[in-house]
């Protein structure tokens, strides 16, 4: 077993000139594997089935590996079996239809309520720069865009009187959501007055712009986020991404139609959308389990 699997490093560092880091890993791995075979008195390769390998999986996930870290170990089986099976050590490959573990998707994470109203109401509207922070985040919760999306609007994709922005997402995808009141007033207050104040001389299509009056980028956008997020009081880890999570959970927990808000956040397929039932569901649950008496 051992001589087969220093000829498969040697294959892996003379043919396929991979890095030293590399190469180490996948030792790493078939060093584990092999000591998983030892301890079931399995000294040979060609001992080694499809079952075997699924109860190594199992085995990987039992002691809380990471799916990452049990994908990567299947990984180094795959190219050790395709090689001792090419090379005709072995006279079949026991990994070549094994799945790769998927990873669990993330729950996304949102803000309640109440943490939304402080974080929207943390910037001084009475400045120019606190004017245009308070347009900017009222904006994401109210349309749930990406950032790239928000700090690429220009001042022509803003249709006041009609409340609705003109938005375009991956693939140059344009796509049309509605403006809140509260949007609405915080966007027009800006425009009007703290925008040309920035702005000073300047002349710049981007609606949202930084204190230089240049378009303000996604790093810029992230220290802003950040610094309300703290004069909020939110004590959970915030990114610019969180207020369109909270957009999209709010209004599905609010009876909103979910190919509707597919639409507004510009998901391609509607699988992607469906993450936010599953939040909406595990709030549900725990607001019965706190509230039901016989919960």
């Amino acid at each position: 077993m051992d001589n087969m699997i220093a000829l498969f490093i040697q294959y892996m560092i003379v043919e396929r000139g991979l890095s030293t880091n590399t190469v180490h890993a996948y030792q790493t791995d078939l060093v584990a594997f092999t000591r998983f075979l030892e301890n079931r008195g399995i000294s040979e390769l060609h001992q080694v089935d499809r079952t075997l390998l699924v109860l190594y999986l199992q085995h990987l996930r039992l002691n809380q590996r990471a799916t990452s870290t049990s994908a990567r170990n299947l990984a180094s089986l795959r190219a050790l079996f395709e090689f001792l099976t090419r090379e005709k050590y072995l006279d079949r490959d026991p990994a070549h239809d094994l799945e790769t573990p998927k990873a669990a998707k993330r729950l996304p994470h949102s803000l309640t309520l109440e943490e939304v109203d402080h974080l929207l109401a943390a910037p001084d509207s009475h400045t120019p720069i606190g004017m245009r922070d308070k347009a900017m985040l009222e904006l994401l919760y109210a349309t749930g865009v990406r950032v790239t999306e928000l700090i690429s609007l220009t001042i022509t994709d803003v249709n006041l009187s009609a409340s609705f922005i003109q938005c375009f997402g991956k693939g140059a995808k344009e796509r049309i959501i509605p403006l809140g009141g509260a949007a609405r007033a915080a966007i027009e207050s800006y425009i009007l007055s703290a925008r040309t104040q920035i702005l000073r001389e300047k002349r710049e299509s981007i609606l949202f712009v930084n204190h230089l009056g240049d378009p303000l980028s996604r790093q810029g956008f992230w220290k802003i986020i950040k610094k309300y997020a703290k004069v909020a009081g939110i004590a959970s880890d915030i990114t610019p991404h969180t207020l369109r999570h909270s957009f999209a959970t709010h209004l599905l927990e609010n009876g909103a139609d979910l190919r509707a808000v597919q639409e507004m956040l510009g998901h391609a397929d509607i699988s992607t959308t469906q993450i936010y039932t599953h939040v909406t569901r595990n709030r549900l649950q725990d607001v019965y389990n706190k509230s039901h008496p016989r919960a």
